[in-house]
């Protein structure tokens, strides 16, 4: 199973109503897609994963930002991992900002 959380840096609060979107890269197949609650939090994308390999996170920044009346630099903030072991529960966070954003591992 793969969360995520998106906290907004620029007014230190959670990213509420933001699209994200699960994707397996080979062979390219949407796996799920959730809408950041009021905590900016999608507690489980998609189903479980079946298969190891390369999987993104999608973030549609540019709508959020529009709906809080600010533009952004990247209109989508794409997170590209590697799943070794479907069975493990990953939790992928994302700092996000007009201008930058940052990411990690979470637990």
């Amino acid at each position: 199973m793969i969360s995520t959380h998106v906290l907004d840096m620029v007014s230190g609060r959670p990213a509420e109503g933001m699209t994200v979107v699960l994707e397996q890269l080979d062979p390219f197949t949407v796996l799920g897609s959730g809408i950041t609650d009021a905590n900016g939090r999608v507690g489980e994308l998609g189903p479980a994963l079946g298969r190891a390999g390369d999987h993104r996170l999608l973030f549609e920044a540019a709508a959020y930002y529009a709906k809080t009346g600010q533009s952004c630099f990247f209109p989508q903030v794409i997170v590209a991992f590697t799943v070794a072991d479907p069975s493990t529960r990953l939790h992928i966070p994302l700092l996000l900002g007009p201008f930058a954003f940052s990411t990690y591992r979470g637990s």
